[in-house]
């Protein structure tokens, strides 16, 4: 399957900043996801990161000068500006923003600026009083209106004592909103959608509790997708493994119940539901107030069953509203899903086979068949929840298209 990078090509511009050997890390997890990359290095960077690691892990040569390698008309800077499909400035200085904001061009990379027309993506990485500078908050302002992105930066302690803004934020982050901007069509736009994710904890004491094993990383998956595709995404998610897009709005619960007030308290915004949060069936009667104390005796707790959220949320749908379910079944995955596709009112279920090495609970890696009215089950190969998500989108994409425009009321309440 094709990584979320593939067949684009990424100009990853790299500037003076301790931060600058993160930069490796990017490229290499670029490459990883299909892209081509090319490194350049301001002078600046050079003294921070060497050339040879980033041709190392691109497998192309950096650039490192304005001159000197003129010969080669495939790494000038207007070949490059027109072939790059992104250009990722990370980490970018306050020198850099300072220049691109004002069209200086003294170098490599902010002539490319210039003459590029890709999305530029800035990861800004400084000290916090050169960020929280008026100076620096203009020419951010300034690009950002004329359609620069921005990634960042994140709070903490700084290389120079200083504790506050100005890190360079977490690359799995960057890579986030990478994926989103190389994406040059948002067939969601407009659209909001809601996902539920990751498992319950349902409370036996203050400190003991019943749950499964969701990590949440279906869910993930899912939000980066659908954030993608240029929906606006809230996460009502339990308690999990796999961090939540930063790009999505994340609502965190505990229990069945907070779930199920979280998903009510946003359904009549919602174009799109999708069920993915391994949510608990029981809950304990009577959760002890205080700490049980073993004490060698039997311990019985009387389960009770906890609302079934999607079959709730799923008799209130309206007919301009899709919604989604997951079904993880350890056998008849098929037979199950078209089951809860009737009692919870779902457009699409996804089956997926759990309990199995590379599939369900914990794993990168789901083995699963789409469930919809009316159609035969489409079985799917093992693939990343990453790409069972492009094809869950792809499926509620041809839905959206068949779907009744919203009622005026629906519409009016945006």
């Amino acid at each position: 399957m094709p990584g979320p990078y593939a067949d684009k090509e990424i100009v990853l511009g790299i500037t003076g900043s301790i931060a600058a050997y993160k930069a490796c890390e990017l490229a290499s997890r670029l490459v990883e996801g299909g892209a081509t990359v090319r490194a350049v290095l301001t002078g600046a960077a050079q003294e921070f990161v060497g050339a040879a690691s980033l041709e190392g892990i691109t497998g192309n040569p950096a650039i490192t000068s304005m001159f000197g390698q003129a010969t080669n008309p495939e790494i000038e800077h207007i070949a490059v500006a027109r072939w790059a499909d992104l250009f990722l400035l990370a980490p970018a200085s306050a020198n850099l923003i300072a220049k691109a904001a004002q069209g200086i061009a003294d170098d490599w990379l902010t002539t490319s600026l210039l003459a590029t027309r890709a999305p530029l993506l800035f990861a800004p990485a400084m000290n916090m009083h050169m960020y929280a500078h008026p100076a620096t908050q203009a020419n951010i302002a300034t690009l950002t209106e004329r359609g620069a992105h921005f990634v960042g930066p994140d709070s903490g302690a700084l290389a120079c004592g200083d504790v506050g803004p100005g890190r360079l934020i977490d690359p799995a982050a960057i890579l986030e909103r990478v994926r989103v901007l190389l994406n040059p069509v948002h067939p969601l736009a407009g659209k909001r959608v809601l996902i539920t994710s990751g498992a319950n904890h349902e409370p036996v004491d203050p400190v003991r509790f019943i749950g499964n094993r969701s990590s949440g990383k279906m869910g993930r998956a899912l939000a980066l997708e659908a954030l993608r595709q240029g929906a606006e995404v809230t996460v009502v998610t339990g308690p999990h493994e796999a961090p939540l897009p930063r790009d999505a709005q994340s609502i965190h619960v505990e229990t069945a119940a907070e779930m199920l007030e979280a998903v009510e308290a946003r359904w009549n915004d919602t174009d799109i539901f999708i069920a993915a949060a391994a949510v608990a069936d029981y809950r304990v009667d009577r959760p002890m107030a205080e700490k049980h104390k073993r004490d060698g005796s039997v311990l019985t707790l009387t389960l009770v069953p906890n609302p079934d959220i999607a079959r709730h949320v799923g008799l209130k749908k309206r007919a301009d509203q899709i919604s989604v379910g997951f079904a993880a079944e350890t056998h008849d995955a098929v037979r199950n899903a078209t089951d809860k596709l009737s009692r919870k009112n779902f457009d699409l279920v996804v089956a997926n086979e759990v309990g199995v090495a590379e599939s369900g609970f914990g794993t990168d890696t789901n083995k699963a068949w789409l469930v919809a009215p009316g159609m035969e089950a489409e079985e799917l190969p093992l693939m990343t929840k990453d790409a069972l998500a492009v094809r869950i989108f792809a499926r509620i994409l041809t839905a959206v298209t068949a779907s009744p425009d919203p009622s005026p009321v629906h519409g009016a309440s945006r």
